[in-house]
């Protein structure tokens, strides 16, 4: 049912959203040109590699690395980026992860390969064994504000105990976090955010 959700739900989003996408396509090219989409390698079920799409958020030359692994990540990001990260419009995109299959709309947040403690702990807590997710239990219970420890724990609970009326209220509770900005800490957050 998890994935019929999925593909119903990013399919319609997908659509009516087209002219949002346009909008911000417009608005990143004026600001710092193309390209509009960022892709960067995270890992997915089973411990695979996959390519997540996003808006990008940072200027044109950026090195490809988390951003907290940016000294100088304040002064990257873009005018447009600021407002598409603080409101989440940059991770719209995923939609089309999740049409794909490589994730869900609720489930652990992908890591970039390189975030090597954190997807030790994700291994031995067997998290692999779910499609990542455009959020999860980490971004409704503290999300930049916690330790990788504390994701990892967060990830495990979902892991052992997701039921789909619990992804539903995941979902709602990410729409008031994200209306609330609550928790957002900018530099640090969803790694390597571009």
């Amino acid at each position: 049912m998890k994935r019929l959700f999925d593909i119903a739900v990013s399919l319609i989003m997908l659509i009516l959203l087209s002219p949002v996408f346009l909008i911000i396509g417009i608005v990143i090219i004026a600001d710092d040109g193309l390209p509009v989409i960022f892709r960067q390698h995270r890992v997915g079920r089973n411990n695979e590699l996959f390519y997540i799409y996003k808006f990008r958020t940072m200027r044109n030359g950026t090195r490809n690395v988390a951003s907290g692994s940016l000294s100088e990540s304040g002064e990257r990001i873009t005018r447009s980026g600021r407002f598409l990260r603080k409101t989440s419009l940059d991770e719209l995109p995923q939609l089309i992860n999740i049409l794909q299959g490589r994730m869900s709309f609720v489930g652990p947040r992908p890591l970039i390969p390189e975030e090597k403690e954190i997807r030790e702990l994700r291994a031995k807590y067997n998290v692999y064994s779910v499609r990542p997710g455009m959020t999860g239990l980490a971004q409704i219970n503290g999300r930049d504000n916690l330790t990788d420890e504390e994701k990892a724990e967060f990830d495990r609970e979902y892991v052992e105990n997701h039921t789909f009326a619990g992804d539903i209220a995941i979902m709602f509770r990410t729409v008031l976090a994200v209306l609330t900005g609550r928790d957002v800490v900018e530099g640090r957050g969803d790694s390597g955010k571009r």
